[in-house]
């Protein structure tokens, strides 16, 4: 069945008329003159997607696909249109009933040491692991983070900023090109973690600043794995 047409016979069992109809839609948001109407039943136009949902909800089609290609949805397959009418508003009691709505799921408060004494990402700063405050998390700092500290310096530009707060997975290894926190040589940094030609490297993205070579005898320390 054309769109035109069923939205000429839901709009006429409804008892409205097209100038109605377009101040119903107006009333959902959807601002259109009677004109469109009379062009999207006489198929000279096709509603937008946002048009077309609203046009739905006006003309209180519940089964789109039944109405519109003929295949109606398995749970309101062999019944009429007043059959269709009545599981919506079922549905709609339903819905009205605290007993049969889904309850809204709270998340838990997410709960991270964030340290106040900053990774240097300049001059190597030591990570005081007694000195941090409890920070409550949101969706944006990435599910996998342990604690967080704060930038210090700007060798990480532009990814990192001065007192930026990045967010931290405790491992104590990386593979070669990410970054993390590192303690070298009794002074705590952020970098990335470059091993190339049998040497290790901690790089700094701002080239203004010169990498840090790793001496196997003082050895280097991984805190964690920067995620964001």
């Amino acid at each position: 069945m054309k769109i035109g047409k069923v939205l000429e016979e839901r709009r006429t069992a409804l008892g409205l008329s097209q100038s109605e109809l377009a101040a119903a839609l107006a009333r959902d948001g959807v601002h259109v003159t009677k004109h469109a109407v009379t062009k999207w039943e006489n198929e000279r136009a096709t509603p937008s997607a946002v048009q077309f949902l609203a046009l739905c909800r006006a003309l209180e089609i519940h089964d789109v696909m039944g109405e519109f290609c003929g295949e109606p949805d398995s749970l309101l397959s062999g019944l009429n249109r007043t059959g269709r009418e009545r599981v919506a508003e079922y549905a709609a009691l339903l819905r009205a009933s605290d007993a049969f709505c889904e309850k809204e799921q709270t998340r838990p408060r997410r709960v991270l040491p964030l340290y106040d004494l900053a990774v240097s990402a300049g001059t190597g700063q030591f990570l005081d692991s007694e000195h941090y405050e409890l920070r409550e998390v949101e969706s944006e700092v990435p599910e996998g983070a342990d604690y967080g500290v704060r930038v210090a310096g700007d060798s990480m530009e532009p990814r990192f900023h001065d007192r930026q707060e990045i967010w931290v997975r405790r491992q104590q290894t990386l593979q070669n090109g990410e970054i993390g926190i590192f303690l070298y040589d009794g002074s705590s940094y952020v970098k990335k973690l470059v091993e190339e030609n049998g040497q290790i490297r901690l790089h700094s993205l701002n080239p203004a600043y010169a990498d840090i070579l790793v001496s196997p005898e003082l050895g280097l320390g991984v805190f964690g794995k920067v995620l964001g």
